[in-house]
């Protein structure tokens, strides 16, 4: 029994589910990191804010002072923006690398049974063949015994 061309296209529908759930989990592991380095620069713009707070606290500029505080406010505002939005995509990433892993386990349960019927096939061909063999030999002893 040779594998069937339904096990193949089978197989094949598998392979393009996983691709695209690859391809899906690639583009929202992307979209995290982005949203984690624009969370490390806002980090960073606070800092350099309250650090320039701190500066004009000692020189006495009134304008570096304010400039300072906008800075460290727009920071943290970004900051406070995108923290709910990495979550979020830290949770599409989870779901999109459990499907990612279920149809990846779909595809080799396809390829097991396709080598499993190739298998058996091969089986069944072996013994056909032997027993044609033992077959032909029977009859070429009978006939110098006959």
């Amino acid at each position: 029994m040779a594998v069937s061309a339904a096990m193949r296209r089978l197989l094949r529908v598998r392979e393009l589910e996983e691709e695209q759930r690859k391809t899906a989990l690639e583009g929202a592991m992307g979209e995290l990191h982005r949203l984690e380095q624009a969370l490390s620069r806002a980090r960073l713009r606070g800092r350099a804010g309250r650090r320039l707070v701190t500066v004009s606290a000692k020189t006495g500029e009134a304008a570096d002072r304010l400039a300072g505080l906008a800075e460290s406010a727009a920071g943290e505002k970004h900051g406070a923006y995108l923290v709910p939005r990495i979550t979020e995509a830290e949770e599409r990433v989870a779901e999109l690398r459990e499907e990612f892993l279920v149809s990846r386990v779909e595809r080799r349960q396809a390829e097991t049974l396709i080598a499993e019927a190739e298998a058996r096939a091969m089986v069944i061909t072996g013994r056909r063949e032997q027993q044609a063999l033992d077959d032909r030999f029977g009859v070429k002893r009978q006939r110098k015994e006959g």
